[in-house]
């Protein structure tokens, strides 16, 4: 008789059906990182739950953001080929956040506090064109833009494309040089990159947000890949979740809680979008405003700060909300869809798109 952990779906057997809950899930994560900045655009500070668990809402959602792109991203690898992967990954990413960068600028010379003369001369505007396009640098500021917020930067989350980006050069390079067949290798990068987590908390417990960042993000990433390279035999089951939580619960006052913490979550996120039971086709999104939602969230935010700056974030929050979701829809029809319809012309070949393989 088998035992029980046999008995289990494996992450192949659960992908393998004709939907899950993939894209429905990046769109709830592109609006927890709207629900968490409303707190920093309209106060400057924190939101309560990063009092009591060290991350922000937003944070959590990035980590459950990264985690899916590695799955997703390493599964269009493997089943596209380096090639396509370069295309696909190059015209998801770069039309939106080319447009909405310079859209920013645009915007800018309309609400600035300058004249529209002085702010088009104004070198900090192409200084934030440039630094936005080329290092995703997202604390940039517009000339008289947002000048009164608690904070001026009018992109707020393009910082995080910095290291999505690197992470899928890390996949086409893993996949070229050493072979998505050689997944020990994989694991032992990931591993190593847990370990890296701890030891630092360890030895460097003062360590900035931008050091334990350049760290969490590559790891979420690479669990999610190492996933999917082991998809036949991870097991998807919530007595797992279950288990994870605990131990990260009782881990929370030592040098592994963060690690754990991170890996927790990678492991909910997936058993959130594939587990029988859980995945529904009505979930299965066909409209992806996730990307949007995410890119302009935070311009909106910043708008309606600038505007109603002593509206309430109760009140604030359901309009952002709103607003997100309307300049997102036109991201998608106007960029981001002919974007990716213009994939298949460069590969000659008919767009046959799996909404799943359109990860942010």
């Amino acid at each position: 008789r088998p035992g029980l952990l046999a008995e289990l779906p494996t992450l192949a057997d659960c992908i393998a059906r004709p939907y899950d809950n993939f894209s429905v899930l990046r769109l709830i994560l592109a609006l927890a990182v709207v629900v968490s900045h409303a707190f920093s655009v309209s106060t400057g500070g924190h939101e309560p739950l990063y009092l009591s668990t060290g991350f922000s809402l937003g944070e959590y959602a990035v980590n459950g953001f990264f985690t899916i792109s590695g799955f997703l991203v390493t599964m269009s690898f493997a089943r596209r080929g380096w090639r396509d992967y370069i295309v696909a990954r190059t015209l998801r990413i770069a039309p939106a956040f080319i447009v909405v960068t310079l859209a920013m600028a645009v915007f800018g010379s309309l609400i600035t506090t300058l004249s529209f003369a002085d702010y088009w001369r104004d070198p900090q505007v192409g200084r934030f064109i440039v630094a936005t396009l080329t290092t995703f640098k997202s604390a940039g500021a517009l000339p008289g833009v947002f000048a009164d917020n608690p904070l001026r930067a009018p992109l707020g989350t393009v910082w995080t494309l910095k290291y999505e980006v690197l992470c899928y050069l890390g996949v086409l390079l893993f996949g070229v040089a050493i072979g998505l067949s050689r997944r020990g290798v994989a694991l032992a990068i990931i591993a190593g990159f847990g370990i890296a987590i701890v030891l630092l908390d360890v030895l460097y417990p003062e360590a900035g947000k931008a050091v334990q960042t350049s760290l969490r993000l590559p790891f979420l990433f690479g669990i999610g890949a190492v996933f999917y390279l082991y998809r036949d035999e991870v097991r998807i089951t919530s007595w797992i979740v279950l288990m994870l939580v605990a131990v990260t619960w009782l881990a929370q006052d030592t040098s592994f809680y963060k690690a754990l913490n991170f890996a927790t979550g990678a492991y909910g996120i997936i058993w959130l979008a594939v587990a029988p039971g859980l995945s529904s086709r009505a979930f299965d999104l066909k409209t992806d405003l996730s990307y949007g939602v995410y890119l302009l969230g935070w311009p909106v935010q910043q708008t309606l700060q600038a505007f109603s700056p002593q509206m309430p974030i109760e009140a604030m929050l359901p309009i952002a909300v709103v607003l997100s979701l309307l300049v997102a829809m036109v991201s998608w029809h106007v960029v981001e869809k002919p974007a990716l319809g213009l994939k298949a012309r460069i590969l000659n070949h008919a767009l046959r798109q799996d909404p799943r393989s359109a990860a942010i």
